[in-house]
């Protein structure tokens, strides 16, 4: 595995070397987004009895920096390997496709933690949160950006220059996590959205992660899991296709 720690710490190194960028700046907007929010709507709505709209806005927030952040770590890093050509370094050495994966995958999923973590950190000074059920956040919460992590690896081989990368970002990743339930109740919806918003499978991820604070969420937490489980598997699955058969990399 000394490759697989070699590649490994060379990702982290790449982002926590630019910290302010990569880490500080995202803290920096969920804050912004949690003083606006909170600012206009506490006291307004209330979603779960007994929790507050403030204490139901900071789980969103930290699932939504630290999946948008876990993919663009994994997929930033491979569209700049091959734009700027070292990824011929890598593709040399040797790895196994599995190795490469489970390397970018694996710092794109610290990225993540370490951004959701940063903005748990900060926003518990508004609150005095609780979370409940502990195992189930570590689990849930791996699961989770280990999805946004493989989709990043995904965009990164797919995207042959930078637009690509932003294009992806902008009409799929963002739509899909902002409305995913972080800022409001999906059953505060028209029934066209709801029924749309169920479609969504970062509804789940959103849903399930605010679980495991309150005990309560908008659909069962069985079937957010499940969801969850069976995207990471078919996703991390069609990952380590694309990589095992060089899709433009190795052609």
């Amino acid at each position: 595995m000394n490759g697989f720690s070699t590649l490994f710490y060379k990702e982290l190194l790449r982002f926590w070397k630019v910290a302010f960028q990569t880490v500080l700046a995202p803290v920096v907007s969920a804050m912004l987004y949690l003083m606006i929010f909170s600012h206009v709507l506490q006291g307004r709505v209330q979603v779960f009895p007994g929790v507050s709209y403030t204490d139901f806005l900071i789980p969103g927030l930290v699932m939504m920096s630290a999946l948008q952040n876990a993919f663009a770590n994994s997929s930033s890093s491979l569209i700049q390997s091959k734009i700027t050509g070292n990824i011929i370094f890598v593709l040399l050495s040797p790895l196994s496709y599995f190795e490469l994966f489970s390397a970018y995958m694996a710092a794109a999923m610290v990225r993540g933690l370490v951004v959701g973590l940063g903005v748990l950190a900060v926003t518990v000074w508004f609150v005095d949160l609780h979370i409940l059920h502990p195992l189930w956040l570590v689990i849930y919460t791996l699961l989770c950006t280990g999805i946004f992590a493989a989709l990043g690896i995904i965009a990164g081989v797919w995207a042959e220059k930078f637009d690509q990368i932003a294009a992806f970002q902008n009409f799929i990743i963002m739509p899909l996590t902002f409305l995913s339930g972080v800022f409001y109740s999906i059953h505060s919806l028209p029934p066209f959205w709801l029924i749309a918003s169920h479609l969504n499978p970062v509804f789940y991820m959103t849903d399930g992660f605010r679980y495991g604070f309150f005990g309560q969420a908008d659909v069962n937490p069985g079937t957010s899991f499940l969801v969850v489980a069976g995207c990471f598997v078919a996703i991390s699955g069609f990952t380590l296709l694309m990589l095992k058969r060089g899709y433009k990399l190795r052609y």
